[in-house]
């Protein structure tokens, strides 16, 4: 099984992830980053690693990482 790990710190909050992501399961959090952006979260509960949110993001924010 994968799960998908976030660098926060690439993230500039421009929400195509949360745009794209079939099942809702990212959203914006109140943390920011060193930068100052907000940072997404995804629950692990709602993510089927489907990899969109991979594919998708233009700051390469998001890994898929076996387990």
């Amino acid at each position: 099984m994968s799960r998908i790990k976030i660098d926060k710190e690439r993230c500039k909050a421009c929400g195509i992830c949360i745009r794209e992501c079939p099942k809702k399961a990212i959203t914006l959090s109140s943390e920011l980053n060193q930068k100052g952006y907000k940072t997404v979260t995804v629950d692990d509960s709602e993510c089927i690693r489907c990899g969109i949110c991979y594919y998708m993001c233009p700051d390469c924010v998001f890994e898929l990482v076996e387990e």
